[in-house]
């Protein structure tokens, strides 16, 4: 094992612990990690910046502005009421009316978005018909997981592997490739929710506070719930040290974390990301930092009204479907043979889609910027200097005959066993980005030293990394829940690891079989 290769590892083991700890965001973790491997030598200058243009990153930005504007529009809101039935349900009955249509959405929409319309709307409905809204916010966010499995925009982490894909040489997935097992997946958990979800899911938590009624509170003020984002800047603070009230003019009454209810002693609790505050606010608190990236969501117990008018709105998913249409239809060879001049791709499609809903302002074009999130494209971009380093300091390699001498006698379904756990194990502590970043450089070594086909290999990786439902850390719906509903970290481990293994056991019989090796 050479210098370079010590040198990586103990990049790759620092990154991994940092992450875990959560002292600081993703994408300057990755950048630390990077920049050290730049001081080693490992990687050039222009290696290190290669991710900043590559084409799956770019996408991803441009897709934050295309859900936005899809948020923006109302869509999604007239979508789940419609879905929602008007009287008192059983849950099976409810989740087989909004599951399916919520995977499908999430399969071209960024998935926080989704929940952050559809969480505080199922829960209000929830408490009006008298059924436990712990039923139903877990098998949502885990319905937007799924849901980004089956397409190429799905998720981050797909547009990730397909550019690194691409980087390698090899030619990249197209729009519904990845669907032949996400499609299946996306069945067998909605199948597996609608069976046991009302079993392993808690009833009730002792969250929303029977004694919150309006004539307690100081003044004229409203009952307003905020999740925190990873850009509020009291994150890791006590509110005594941040002082709340001073920074927003609210007052905070009670804070969720961890499915634990805190209303007294408020001043000693740390403040983290996905943490619900329950605030006293007066009438311009929503106004105000509705838009705020600091608060990832606000519900003040009515439904948002929309001030797009309806010609816009049906613009907005008339070129939503144009964009996945194009892409799709772009992709196919007849299309490719004719029209040479331009590549009408994923990357084509929604720079255009992006450009019109600007200039016809779905989403506001003077503040186009605070709806990218940063830090996930600065941990994308940083992911592809990572799998570099690893190529280049042989550690990949290394790494992949290590698995393949471990797994020597059973083949390669033993190694797509092995890749789809170690990825799936990273990606339940860390940003699921990240773990792509680690595991397409061991994938691609596998195969060269197998001599195999590698795309089972990265269908692996993409699945692998994006099925995190054992945690609430391993994806941001599951945090934006967590608060939502009140539930505790066990919760997800009862009813995700069950999903986890479905999931892993679906993959490597499906995968082989679909993409030979």
């Amino acid at each position: 094992m050479s210098l370079d290769a010590y040198l990586v590892l103990l990049g790759l083991i620092a990154m991994l612990v940092i992450l875990i700890l959560d002292k600081m965001r993703p994408g300057l973790v990755l950048l630390s990690i990077v920049v050290f491997f730049l001081c080693a030598g490992i990687l050039t200058p222009k290696e290190m910046l290669e991710g900043f243009s590559n084409k799956g990153m770019i996408t991803v930005a441009m897709l934050f502005l295309v859900s936005e504007g899809i948020r923006q529009s109302g869509a999604l809101e007239h979508v789940i009421k419609k879905l929602l039935p008007e009287k008192k349900s059983s849950v099976f009955k409810a989740q087989l009316r909004i599951l399916p249509p919520i995977a499908c959405i999430s399969a071209f929409l960024n998935n926080t978005p989704v929940v952050v319309i559809f969480a505080p709307i199922i829960k209000r409905w929830a408490e009006r018909v008298k059924i436990p809204a712990t039923k139903f916010l877990i098998p949502l966010s885990y319905a937007t997981v799924l849901g980004g499995l089956c397409t190429l925009i799905g998720t981050s982490t797909n547009l990730v592997v397909h550019g690194m894909i691409i980087d390698a040489g090899y030619e990249g997935f197209t729009m519904f490739e990845i669907a032949w097992v996400g499609i299946p997946l996306t069945i067998a958990g909605i199948l597996y929710m609608l069976t046991f979800s009302n079993k392993l899911l808690p009833d009730v938590r002792d969250n929303n506070a029977d004694d919150d009624s309006e004539d307690e509170n100081p003044g004229n003020l409203h009952r307003v719930e905020a999740v925190l984002s990873s850009r509020f800047p009291g994150i890791n603070k006590t509110l005594k040290e941040f002082n709340f009230t001073r920074h927003y003019g609210a007052i905070v009454k009670e804070i969720r974390s961890g499915g634990i209810r805190y209303t007294h002693d408020l001043d000693t609790i740390v403040l983290h990301e996905g943490d619900t505050l329950v605030l006293w606010a007066d009438d311009t608190f929503i106004p105000t930092w509705g838009e705020s990236s600091v608060f990832v969501l606000l519900a003040n117990g009515t439904d948002r009204e929309s001030p797009m008018s309806k010609k816009k709105r049906w613009l907005a998913l008339i070129l939503l479907f144009v964009m996945i249409v194009g892409a799709t239809v772009g992709e196919l060879p007849v299309v490719k043979e004719h029209i040479t001049g331009i590549k009408l791709d994923m990357f084509f499609f929604v720079c255009v889609t992006t450009i019109i809903m600007a200039w016809t302002k779905i989403f506001p074009p003077k503040k186009y910027t605070k709806y990218i999130s940063w830090d996930i494209l600065i941990t994308i971009a940083c992911a592809f200097a990572i799998s570099k380093a690893m190529e280049n300091s042989g550690l990949a390699s290394m790494a992949a005959s290590y698995i393949i001498n471990l797994s020597h006698s059973y083949g390669p379904y033993a190694l797509l066993a092995m890749l789809y756990l170690i990825v799936n194990a990273v990606t339940e502590l860390i940003t699921n980005n990240a773990a792509a970043a680690l595991g397409f450089p061991i994938a691609l070594s596998v195969a060269l030293q197998l001599g195999v086909d590698p795309t089972p290999f990265f269908i692996t990786v993409c699945i692998a990394a994006s099925a995190a439902f054992s945690t609430s850390i391993g994806y941001q719906t599951n945090l934006i829940v967590q608060g939502v509903g009140g539930y505790k970290f066990t919760d997800f481990v009862k009813i995700g690891l069950p999903l986890n293994l479905i999931c892993f056991l679906i993959s490597i019989f499906l995968i082989p079989l679909v993409w030979k090796f």
